[in-house]
């Protein structure tokens, strides 16, 4: 507009202009006039017509809080999921939802409400699709940015000319180029650790869920925290296998908490984070496992159990009690089909697993086969099977976690003909020590080793581990 106005008026500088729009805005009122606004009253006072021009699309970074008939063109990032709310005055319900949208400079809110929440599934709108978003409004986010609103006006259009606005692939860095915080990140990597899904409640109070887990370089050599919040566990493969190479759109890169990730940087998404896999395994095939710990969970309706494949591979099993219609006790060998596997992880629901004992099988190595002695015990998270002989009577203490929780703790003595260590249970797992007495021998099944007091190793129970009394 000012180009136009100037073509017409070549005797104003842009300084000028700026002046006379600042002076109108004055005149008129604080908040009744745009920069846009005020410069169409600028031009009726010097006799230029400023609607015959062209309208071009303006760039992202363009964009600011008051303008209308706002154009854009750029591609997807990210199409959240919709959301409904209520008014509180005439409970009514409202729904919205969110795109981000990029070009070459800058990254915007697109927010759309109510009937225009359907038009990202009509267009079938995927990342990095090319969009043609026409008569916005643009107003101020939570955060002060300015967020383009849609209103039944606007028109969503998806370009299939050439453009030069980045693809997703051009803009996707890996996890060694990670130098500093950044927001709107498409990142490449390997899945470094098993991946974990944990229930929490968000701000709203609604139950949701959290994924995480490490997200490694080529090399295994450089990790890096990754934490999605509310977690839509549909767009999650039911086979998350350690080593996978997946893509993460649309993820904010955080300074790291030192408690999780010893202060490294950590990678940050939530419901609207993309998920795009690279070779993945779709099919869940039968499992032949040899259980090493069965442990109840009143309080959750499961059962978790350690177990153990051919190989040595140790697994964690989350079942259903539902579907134990076998007793299944430790040296059973189970056969199984889970309902997702996440890495070391696997999940049995009732809706679409099946668990059974089976016969011995002598092509099954033996548990024995499988079990270390103390002085193989190193810090890791690889559980351990061994034999022992209690050294000392069970000590109970209570500690304060980091949380603030008040927890019980009790530890012991153990050793065996190469050693000798700290034998440590946590909350539901200090009643397995406390109940130990001075020369117990004792099967220690899916202990890891942890750090201890002055550095040491020390054997801690995890959730799925046990303790059984030898006679």
């Amino acid at each position: 507009m000012i180009e136009s106005l100037q073509n017409q008026k070549p005797e104003i500088s842009v300084d000028q202009l700026r002046e006379l729009i600042d002076e109108k805005k004055r005149k008129i009122g604080a908040g009744y006039l745009t920069d846009q606004g005020a410069l169409f009253l600028v031009a009726a006072d010097l006799g230029v017509s400023l609607g015959g021009f062209k309208r071009r699309y303006g760039r992202i970074k363009d964009v600011f809080v008051g303008a209308r008939d706002v154009s854009i063109v750029g591609r997807i990032m990210n199409v959240y999921p919709t959301r409904k709310f209520f008014r509180k005055d005439t409970k009514d319900e409202i729904r919205n939802r969110t795109l981000t949208l990029y070009d070459h400079e800058s990254v915007v809110r697109i927010k759309l409400w109510d009937d225009q929440t359907s038009l990202p599934d009509q267009a079938g709108l995927r990342p990095g699709e090319l969009v043609k978003i026409s008569q916005g409004y643009v107003k101020s986010g939570i955060d002060g940015r300015p967020v383009i609103n849609l209103s039944s006006d606007s028109k969503i259009e998806v370009l299939e000319e050439e453009n030069t606005i980045p693809d997703i692939d051009s803009i996707t860095i890996k996890v060694d180029d990670v130098h500093e915080p950044r927001e709107n990140v498409v990142i490449t990597g390997l899945v470094g650790s098993s991946p974990r899904i944990s229930q929490f409640q968000n701000p709203r109070g609604e139950a949701t869920s959290l994924l995480q887990l490490q997200l490694s370089n080529e090399t295994k050599t450089h990790n890096l925290r990754t934490v999605i919040w509310n977690v839509d566990e549909s767009k999650i493969p039911k086979i998350f296998d350690i080593e996978a190479k997946i893509r993460l759109i649309g993820v904010k890169i955080k300074q790291g908490n030192p408690q999780y990730g010893g202060g490294d940087y950590e990678i940050h998404g939530d419901e609207g984070t993309v998920f795009e896999f690279f070779g993945s395994k779709t099919d869940i095939e039968i499992k032949t496992l040899r259980v090493v710990s069965f442990v109840g969970e009143p309080s959750t309706g499961n059962v978790v159990s350690l177990a153990i494949d051919k190989s040595g591979k140790f697994l964690h099993l989350t079942i259903d009690t539902s579907l134990l219609n076998s007793p299944v006790n430790y040296d059973s060998i189970i056969e199984c089909v889970p309902s997702r596997i996440f890495g070391n992880s696997m999940i049995l629901n009732k809706d679409d697993s099946y668990i059974r004992v089976i016969e011995d099988d002598v092509s099954f190595p033996k548990m024995s086969e499988f079990e270390s002695k103390i002085k193989d015990v190193e810090m890791s998270d690889s559980p351990y099977i061994l034999e022992a002989i209690v050294l000392q009577s069970p000590n109970v203490t209570e500690v304060n976690t980091k949380n603030g929780e008040l927890v019980q703790v009790s530890d012991t003595l153990i050793g065996d003909d190469t050693g000798e260590i700290r034998l440590v249970g946590w909350r539901n797992q200090s009643s397995s020590v406390t109940n130990l007495a001075v020369g117990d021998r004792i099967r220690v099944l899916g202990a890891t080793g942890t750090k201890g007091i002055g550095g040491k190793t020390e054997l801690t129970l995890k959730r799925d581990s046990s303790l059984i009394k030898i006679s």
